[in-house]
């Protein structure tokens, strides 16, 4: 898949742009959403044709131990990141600091950002300052004791330092602690990281998308996620199962049905956890609101999906009327406008 040499020459004002990526290669292991982060053959396309479409020329770079001589090969001007990393809670933040050590600038947030962002537990001590309400937890790490958290119960167990919901499955819910011991050594001998433990805010889900930098932050208005059916233990819980199958459990609704005072207060905190973590370009942010009303931050994504008709920022993207090509191309804008780059697509289109 790699291309480095330019066919023809660029329209004037065009970019040569790298697509820095990692992709699901349908690798078999003891879990079932070992690539659950990675992405298709079929989002890179799309991704790729998006930026095509305005007259830019793309490079395709697949985020491997390649990547540090291909780069050097390629030629680009500006990368567009869409790379999760390979291995360990840094992994997020590997390709923006290979990006910032070749000076090549890139879309999206630098690598503390990503390194904060994708830790659920730092996130949370990082943003508690600001008073942002968020569900208690405790941290487990494997080899730990496990003692009785201070959590009411029911808890959710997620992995600390995972994306789409790898790691949730309906037996995340948790109600005593003796269960909470027996899916946190089960999921200790799968996934060997840390585990976090939450308590389970009953109510309402919503995600919210942002596009842009601080002083010009689109907010798209927030989606709830409505789910059909709850699990076995009459829980909803956006696990890997039911997004991977969201048509039999989910519908979408945007905007929500929200007061003025709940989106007003949604939006604000959207606006004050991107800027607080130093997000760049694009994010999308997940919230519970419990039976009385409270909202709840959950977490962050400054690495949103961009799986056409799949993933949730471009469904935000669409329901406030911005398209697949235009959202694609809103980020580079974002970045080109946010480096002193000027955005001249339409020009070279």
């Amino acid at each position: 898949m790699e291309q480095f040499e330019l066919e023809d020459p660029l329209p004037d004002g065009a970019y040569n742009i790298g697509l820095i990526y990692n992709l699901k290669k349908g690798i078999r292991t003891k879990v079932i959403d070992e690539e659950a982060e990675y992405d298709s053959i079929d989002t890179i396309t799309a991704i790729k044709s998006a930026l095509a479409s305005k007259g830019h020329n793309v490079v395709l770079l697949e985020a491997d131990r390649a990547l540090p001589e291909n780069l050097k090969k390629a030629r680009i001007d500006i990368a567009f990141n869409i790379a999760e990393g390979i291995g360990g809670r840094c992994r997020e933040a590997q390709v923006p600091a290979m990006l910032d050590f070749f000076g090549i600038p890139y879309t999206g947030s630098d690598s503390a950002t990503l390194l904060i962002a994708l830790d659920k537990a730092m996130t949370k001590k990082f943003l508690s300052p600001l008073k942002i309400r968020t569900p208690r937890f405790a941290l487990f790490a494997p080899g730990d004791i496990i003692r009785k958290p201070r959590l009411q119960y029911p808890v959710i167990i997620k992995p600390n330092a995972e994306g789409s919901s790898k790691g949730i499955s309906d037996s995340s819910i948790v109600m005593s602690y003796d269960e909470l011991r027996e899916v946190l050594d089960r999921n200790f001998r799968l996934y060997g990281c840390p585990m976090m433990a939450e308590e389970y805010i009953e109510g309402r889900e919503f995600t919210v998308g942002l596009l842009g930098n601080k002083g010009d932050i689109r907010v798209f208005p927030p989606m709830e996620i409505i789910f059909k059916k709850k699990n076995g233990k009459n829980f909803s819980i956006y696990s890997y199962n039911v997004k991977q199958n969201y048509e039999e459990y989910i519908e979408y609704k945007c905007p929500a049905d929200l007061t003025p005072e709940q989106e007003k207060e949604m939006v604000r905190m959207s606006e004050t956890i991107f800027n607080a973590l130093g997000c760049r370009d694009s994010a999308r942010i997940d919230y519970r609101m419990s039976e009385d009303g409270k909202i709840y931050f959950l977490e962050i994504n400054p690495l949103p999906g961009l799986a056409p008709g799949y993933s949730d920022y471009p469904m935000l993207a669409e329901y406030s009327g911005i398209g697949y090509v235009d959202l694609i191309n809103g980020i580079l804008g974002a970045a080109l406008n946010r480096l002193g780059m000027k955005d001249r697509g339409d020009q070279a289109r």
